[in-house]
C-alpha cells in the first residue's frame, strides 16, 4: 500500500491524536544500536579507521548527544563525516574523509530516506558510492537485529498506553526501519495498544503526522512525544503539541506525562506556559556545538 494512504488510512476514533517515536523514547535502545551497531559500521564502511577514535566521539555526538540525535542515518552518516573533516587532530593526520556527492544529490531528491528508495536509485544507477551506503544501512539492519533485543519499554511506557486506550488514536511515528519497529513492538506485546506503526519508508515523521493527523484533528488535539529535536520539529511542523522524553530522564519525563502532562492535553492547558517549560528543559538538554570546539 502507498504509504501516504495506509497513514490516512488509519481510524479516527476519537477526537484526539497521539504520534510516539520509538528509539530513545519507549524504548532504551538509542545508545546500543549507535555505539554497537552503526559506529563500527561507520567507520568500517567509510574507512576511518586511522582517525576511529574522533570518528567515534563524532558519531556518539551527531546521534546521541547533540540537536541532530534521532536524525535520519543517511543525514547522520553525511553530518558526521562533515564535522570529522574539520576536526583540528583529523587534519593534523591528513585522513582522507569522503565527500559523498552521490549521497548529498540522492538525499536532496528523495523524500523518503529509506533502504527501499536507496535500493530503487542504486539499482536505476549502478553508482558505486550508493551501493557502499546501501550496504552499510543493510549491515546496521543485520547488526541490530543480531544484537539488540530483551530490551523493555522505559517504565511509565505501558501505564501510558493503556491510559490513552479509548480516549486517543495513537500511532508510532519513527525513522527506523519498519521491520525493526514491529519486531520491537511485538517482542513486548505493547504493538495491539497502537493503530498503526510508522517507520523511515512511511518518509518523514512530519509527513507521518501531517497524512495521519493534521486535517483529521485540531492542532491542540495532537500530541508528539519523543526525544529528540526532529520529533519537536515533526510537531512544530503541523503545530502540534509536543512532550519530550529528555535524554538522560527518561524515566522522570514518563513519570511527568503520566503525572501532568496526558491530563494536560486531554483537558486543553497544555499550550502556553506548560509546554514552554517543558520546551526550555529539553533545548538545555542537547547542545548544538561539540565540546571539541569550545
Amino acid at each position: 500500500m502507498d504509504p501516504i494512504t495506509e497513514l490516512r488510512g488509519v481510524s479516527k476514533d476519537t477526537d484526539f491524536f497521539i504520534g510516539i517515536d520509538s528509539d530513545g523514547c519507549v524504548f532504551d535502545s538509542m545508545e546500543i544500536k549507535q555505539k554497537e551497531c552503526f559506529c563500527p559500521n561507520f567507520i568500517k564502511y567509510y574507512g576511518l579507521q586511522e582517525v576511529s577514535k574522533y570518528a567515534r566521539e563524532t558519531w556518539e555526538f551527531v546521534n546521541l548527544y547533540s540537536k541532530t540525535r534521532g536524525c535520519n542515518r543517511f543525514l547522520a552518516v553525511l553530518f558526521s563525516l562533515d564535522l570529522l573533516r574539520h576536526r583540528r587532530e583529523v587534519q593534523a593526520r591528513n585522513a582522507d574523509i569522503p565527500q559523498l556527492p552521490q549521497l548529498r544529490a540522492w538525499i536532496e531528491e528523495e523524500s523518503k530516506l529509506g533502504n527501499p528508495a536507496l535500493q530503487a536509485k542504486v539499482d536505476a544507477t549502478g553508482d558505486a558510492e550508493l551501493e557502499m551506503v546501501y550496504a552499510w544501512s543493510i549491515d546496521n539492519n543485520a547488526r541490530v537485529t543480531d544484537m539488540v533485543h530483551g530490551l523493555p519499554p522505559f517504565p511509565g511506557v505501558a501505564d501510558f498506553l493503556a491510559a490513552v486506550q479509548g480516549k486517543a488514536d495513537a500511532i508510532v511515528v519513527s525513522q527506523t526501519p519498519l521491520e525493526a519497529l514491529v519486531r520491537e513492538w511485538e517482542e513486548n506485546k505493547i504493538d495491539h495498544l497502537i493503530k498503526m506503526i510508522a517507520g523511515q519508508e512511511h518518509g518523514t515523521k512530519t509527513e507521518h503526522l501531517k497524512h495521519a493527523a493534521s486535517d483529521r484533528y485540531a492542532a491542540e488535539r495532537i500530541l508528539m512525544i519523543g526525544d529528540a529535536p526532529g520529533d519537536y520539529k515533526a510537531a512544530k511542523g503541523n503545530d502540534a503539541m509536543f512532550f519530550p522524553i529528555v535524554p538522560g530522564r527518561e524515566e522522570e519525563s514518563w513519570a511527568g506525562l503520566n503525572a501532568e502532562g496526558l491530563e494536560r492535553f486531554f483537558n486543553g492547558t497544555f499550550a502556553g506556559e506548560y509546554q514552554s517549560q517543558l520546551l526550555a528543559a529539553f533545548d538545555e538538554a542537547l547542545p548544538e556545538n561539540p565540546p571539541w570546539q569550545s
